[in-house]
């Protein structure tokens, strides 16, 4: 339930980050006289830095470790060696002082009203009776247990358990079609499953219970189906689809005293936490394996610049986290770790729009009203979608708790976080501030983030990561400032993967990191360091628009052209010729009563002469029913880009990996009728090619 001053204003507490330079001061007489001076030695000092952080955020072995960093050889840097941790342990040492405090370590709310609270210790026991079912039916260290779940409590219970026996969680969301869950779990093989009988999203109950038979139908290696009952009216536990599955709600209902006695298991730095996969966008999805000492460590420097501390503390008294996401997508892992800062977590399973027919781009700041949240995050297409809509944010009641809004996904252009920043200013919150990250499923962390005491960015992201080597690379493998370069990362970073599932040799992994610079990590994007220290991605770099020698990232672009009022969402892709030469095609999808004519492309190219340079006017303007995204909401440029160069479908798109199946005929029709016309020489439109 919300606190009883849910509506009162929470004023900025001191900064993490200054605490923590308070500390490396009087306890190890370091004194840094700005950030840039702190970021220098965290990455020149590698020892030194990430050392500090144990110690600061208190993380226990009850082993010790022969150095912090014994091999920095990327892939397979080796970090604290034998130490022994546990991602659970370190979430429920706050237990006891956050219960005593009153502070949950849960709220959880729907979009049908539905609301739960947990406490730490409920939250504590619930996790200790699954992790008790799972180890009695047969689930040791390495197993993996596969969840098919949305964003409620019980998979933040599911994956704790699997922590706390040292099995490895693997989460899909159960908007995702069975094909491409199967894409993933076929690598892993899942010992056992969780999964939700039905869901409810956008004003619509989707029955589930077909789609789980699939998946054990299809994945013999699951031995046991816990079934999470979602009141969606999609039956009991008694349906023939699911004729013997385990009632999760009664199995985490257990309290007696083996529960009360269960203790998360010690395990090896770098055991196996989860598996996160990439987009699957060309081929198989990566299965990407982080370890629990990676993440517990991330995610303590991590909240420095997400400035997150235990709710419970007087200097953060009452802190609630929200960052809207998927279950699927890698925000959810990063929301779940605010546990192991001891902050409160608010959960919201729903749309955050509406319905189709009844469109609401305020419900999810209604929710954070009600569950009292004062960190707010989403992906820069919430809140771009808001302005868009006209979102009154200052008129909302309640939101007056909120002291932090986070951005990623994508770019977040300028004027919309102006905008957003003016709806605070109007209740009296001129100094809201925006923590714009970057990082990505690849390091279950970000490489450039916030920094409550860095000068304001609209449209940038304040500072690149403690501990993160980060630089922008040109085309030679030289760093550039205030140029557009590639993202680089030329020293290991303990979230790093450990390893790729069924990648034996490791070949994949080098590959797909390390395959241009050996050694240096390429992190896939283009980014801009200005001498401030501030960063700009620019899309990702195999998307980048070349033309002839300057370019451009699609990001620039976006923000150019989507705040013309006649445009509700656009893609840009480059497509290249075997004449050398290529093609900008611009697909827009016009705003409500809107049309893609003259006007609009005249519109268009005016934007982008007077924003960017003339080079980057496309070539080609279609009027598009929608744009394709992938689960976590970025746009699929570079399939849609390899379907028009003819790549084959079946080696571009898959249909169960993307958000939109329902548009990508639609692409695919056109880019047959780009080929036609690029094989007959046409100057055509491509919509008008035969």
């Amino acid at each position: 339930m919300p606190p009883a001053t849910a509506s009162a204003t929470v004023a900025a507490p001191v900064p993490q980050i200054h605490l923590y330079e308070t500390w490396l001061k009087t306890t190890h007489g370091r004194d840094f006289a700005s950030y840039e001076e702190l970021r220098r030695w965290s990455v020149e000092d590698l020892d030194g830095f990430w050392r500090s952080i144990w110690d600061y955020d208190d993380i226990q072995s009850p082993t010790p470790f022969a150095a912090v960093l014994g091999d920095e050889t990327m892939p397979g840097a080796r970090w604290f060696d034998g130490a022994q941790v546990s991602y659970a342990r370190h979430v429920f040492r706050h237990a006891a002082a956050a219960d005593s405090a009153g502070q949950p370590a849960i709220v959880a709310l729907d979009e049908r009203g539905g609301e739960q609270t947990l406490s730490w210790g409920e939250l504590q026991r619930q996790t200790a009776a699954l992790a008790l079912a799972l180890r009695d039916r047969g689930i040791e260290p390495g197993d993996r247990v596969a969840a098919y779940l949305p964003n409620i409590s019980a998979a933040v219970i599911g994956l704790l358990a699997c922590a706390s026996l040292g099995a490895i969680w693997t989460l899909c969301s159960p908007d995702m079609g069975t094909n491409a869950v199967l894409d993933r779990w076929r690598q892993t093989g899942p010992k056992a499953l969780i999964a939700v009988d039905g869901v409810f999203y956008a004003g619509k109950t989707m029955d589930r219970r077909a789609a789980v038979a699939a998946l054990r139908r299809e994945l013999p290696c699951i031995e046991n189906l816990f079934l999470v009952a979602s009141g969606c009216g999609a039956g009991d536990l008694s349906a023939t689809e699911l004729p013997d599955a385990i009632d999760f709600a009664a199995t985490i209902a257990r309290d007696d005293a083996t529960v009360a006695q269960f203790e998360p298991a010690w395990l090896p730095f770098d055991h196996p936490l989860w598996i996160l996969y990439s987009s699957g966008t060309t081929g198989l999805p990566k299965a990407i394996v982080h370890g629990h000492g990676g993440v517990i460590l991330a995610t303590a420097a991590g909240r420095l610049h997400f400035d997150l501390g235990p709710s419970y503390a007087a200097n953060t008294l009452g802190e609630r986290f929200h960052w809207y996401s998927a279950s699927g997508w890698v925000m959810w892992n990063i929301q779940v770790g605010g546990l192991l800062s001891g902050t409160t977590i608010c959960l919201f399973d729903g749309a955050p729009s509406g319905t189709r027919t009844a469109p609401d781009w305020t419900r999810l700041w209604n929710f954070a009203a009600r569950a009292g949240v004062t960190w707010f995050g989403a992906g820069a297409a919430f809140f771009a979608s808001c302005r868009k809509a006209g979102v009154e944010i200052g008129t909302l009641a309640g939101i007056d708790r909120i002291r932090a809004l986070g951005s990623t996904g994508s770019p977040l252009p300028p004027d919309v976080q102006r905008w957003g920043s003016a709806q605070f200013a109007t209740r009296g919150r001129p100094d809201i501030w925006w923590c714009n990250v970057s990082g990505g499923t690849e390091i279950a962390a970000a490489f450039m983030a916030g920094n409550p005491e860095l000068p304001d960015t609209p449209g940038r992201l304040q500072c690149r990561h403690l501990g993160a080597a980060i630089e922008a690379w040109d085309d030679h493998g030289k760093p550039v400032v205030d140029a557009v370069g590639e993202l680089v990362c030329t020293r290991p970073f303990p979230s790093m993967p450990l390893y790729f599932w069924n990648d034996a040799d490791g070949s994949r992994y080098r590959d797909s990191y390390f395959g241009e610079w050996p050694g240096v990590w390429r992190h896939g994007d283009w980014v801009t360091i200005g001498t401030d220290g501030s960063c700009t991605i620019s899309g990702r770099s195999d998307a980048t628009i070349n033309r002839h020698g300057v370019r451009m990232g699609t990001a620039e672009i976006y923000a150019a052209i989507e705040r013309l009022p006649q445009i509700a969402d656009t893609m840009i892709i480059d497509v290249e010729s075997d004449g050398g030469d290529s093609q900008l095609i611009l697909f827009v999808v016009p705003a409500a009563g809107a049309v893609v004519d003259a006007a609009l492309e005249a519109a268009i190219a005016l934007a982008i002469r007077t924003s960017l340079s003339p080079r980057f006017v496309p070539d080609r303007l279609l009027a598009a029913p929608a744009i394709p995204r992938t689960l976590s909401g970025k746009k699929q440029e570079l399939p849609i880009k390899r379907l028009f160069a003819g790549w084959d479908v079946a080696k571009v798109v898959s249909a169960d990996a993307t958000a939109t199946p329902d548009v990508l005929p639609w692409y695919i029709d056109q880019a047959e009728r780009w080929q036609r016309a690029a094989a007959a020489g046409s100057a055509r439109r491509v919509g008008e090619a035969s």
